[in-house]
């Protein structure tokens, strides 16, 4: 192959730099849509007080987590496999098969949310506009009603809108960015100007031991919703300035969060009232907003509706990049790390459509699929953040374009511990919530071990292949040196 082709070839395997820090800022307003699947849950179990500080809480382990991030992501500037990624480069002279785990643990939550947030999509359809249609149709096993059937045309669209290319994908991302601030002013602004607002009627339901392991379990499905900002940090090879953007959009999108995290909890539920939370939890924002803007509430539907197309949005672009630098490292099928003419990982893409059609049809419920992924998101996020300790042990005169002070180093394994604490706690305990069992976590389980068998197999399959003598006909001048060269 000539010096010209191997270009083309490389060049064809690149994701184009196209993107600025605020792409990344506006993809991670994904979070705060995200908080629409579980803030009535968590108000309902934890009344509105102990709601607000954990959601705190889990922000602020947040920020210490994707700070670490900020030097990781600067490091290898040229991978779209974020954090797997980090994780797999720390702990690949120790535990090789942790590139598969920590790949396939990050990519399931936001692969699957296609599903989770078209169930959303489709109960808040159902409530605002078609509430008599309750009827529901059974195969076997398996039960459609008009949630579902909506969520599922929802999946086949957003795969359509990502097939197009990033410009197209960002330019939705921009639409429903923009849009969702108007729900998030709603929530936040309204409520303080209504007299039924009453933030002293929202109660704190943790108490002693009991309380402390139900605090755990729900920072374990919170996890998801928090520690999504790392989105950012997975367009880092997409950035026009890698290192630069990478850190900006992180650092931004982390404050963002903190601040709406816990100010809306107290708002939206000091006005909703505990009572009403706790009796439609999934869409009581709809009698929400029919009482804060009367007639307009349509139009504020509609507005949560296209928030939740921008978490869907932003899942798809980042686990199908994160699934094509698997198959580009060879960590899954080699197949899937390839890109179309318009620089689309389709395969990956392609995949996710089919996972999240079963996924929604099997679970249904949107926090039964949550907290399915978060045992391997966690997990992940675990081996990143000790990964930071080894990087720094294990690669002291690495390359950093952004190295933080040395107190980050005892830091990370401070937060590895905690995050050790939820992950155990949470992923053995989360039936405590009422959302989630053994079948979530048998799937969770079966779907990590299924990442690590592909990927022996792609690496047994390349070992062989190496180990494989050249066939008898081939001309043993073609490996010879030539004429004057010694070996």
């Amino acid at each position: 192959m000539s010096t010209e082709q191997f270009a083309a070839v490389a060049e064809a395997e690149q994701l184009p730099k196209r993107m600025r820090w605020f792409d990344g800022f506006a993809l991670a307003m994904t979070m705060p849509a995200a908080l629409i699947a579980t803030l009535g849950a968590s108000i309902a179990g934890l009344g509105g007080w102990g709601a607000a500080v954990l959601w705190a809480i889990s922000m602020v382990i947040s920020l210490g987590v994707n700070w670490l991030y900020t030097e990781l992501a600067t490091m290898f500037p040229n991978s779209s496999g974020g954090i797997a990624h980090y994780a797999a480069e720390a702990w690949k002279s120790r535990a090789p098969w942790v590139a598969p785990l920590a790949g396939v643990g990050y990519w399931l939550p936001w692969g699957t949310n296609l599903a989770t947030y078209g169930a959303v999509t489709g109960a808040l359809v159902q409530a605002q506009w078609f509430p008599e249609q309750t009827w529901e149709l059974a195969f076997g096993p398996i039960t459609l009603s008009l949630p579902i059937v909506i969520g599922l045309g929802v999946i086949v669209f957003m795969y359509l809108i990502n097939l197009v290319g990033v410009r197209m994908t960002m330019s939705f991302v921009y639409v429903t960015a923009a849009i969702l601030m108007i729900p998030l002013f709603v929530f936040i602004v309204f409520p303080l100007f209504r007299a039924d607002w009453a933030p002293l009627d929202l109660t704190w339901n943790l108490h002693g031991l009991e309380g402390l392991h139900t605090a755990v379990v729900w920072l374990y499905i919170m996890a998801w919703t928090t520690f999504g900002i790392e989105v950012c940090a997975t367009f880092a090879p997409e950035y026009r300035d890698s290192v630069k953007d990478t850190s900006k959009a992180i650092k931004a999108s982390v404050l963002f969060c903190l601040g709406v995290f816990f100010v809306v909890p107290l708002t939206l539920g000091g006005y909703a009232g505990e009572a009403a939370i706790a009796e439609d939890p999934a869409t009581f924002f709809v009698a929400s907003f029919a009482s804060l803007v009367g007639g307009a509430s349509d139009v504020m539907v509609l507005c949560l509706i296209a928030s939740l197309l921008l978490i869907m949005t932003t899942s798809v672009a980042d686990a199908s990049r994160v699934l094509f630098n698997m198959g580009k490292e060879r960590v899954t099928v080699p197949a899937l790390g390839v890109l179309n003419r318009r620089g689309v990982p389709v395969r990956a893409l392609t995949v996710m459509l089919v996972l999240n059609i079963v996924i929604l049809v099997v679970l249904q419920n949107p926090l039964a699929i949550i907290v399915t992924g978060n045992l391997g998101y966690i997990l992940t996020h675990l081996l990143a953040v000790s990964g930071f300790f080894l990087l720094r042990r294990d690669r002291p005169d690495a390359v950093r374009p952004v190295r933080l002070p040395n107190f980050f180093v005892p830091l990370s394994i401070m937060l590895s511990v905690v995050l050790v604490i939820i992950l155990v706690v949470g992923a053995t305990g989360f039936s405590v919530t009422g959302y989630g069992g053994f079948l979530e976590l048998g799937i969770a389980l079966g779907l990590l071990l299924l990442g690590i068998v592909i990927w022996w197999l792609v690496q047994s399959s390349a070992r062989a292949h190496a180990a494989a003598p050249p066939p008898a006909s081939e001309d043993p001048s073609s490996t010879s040196t030539s004429e004057g060269e010694r070996p």
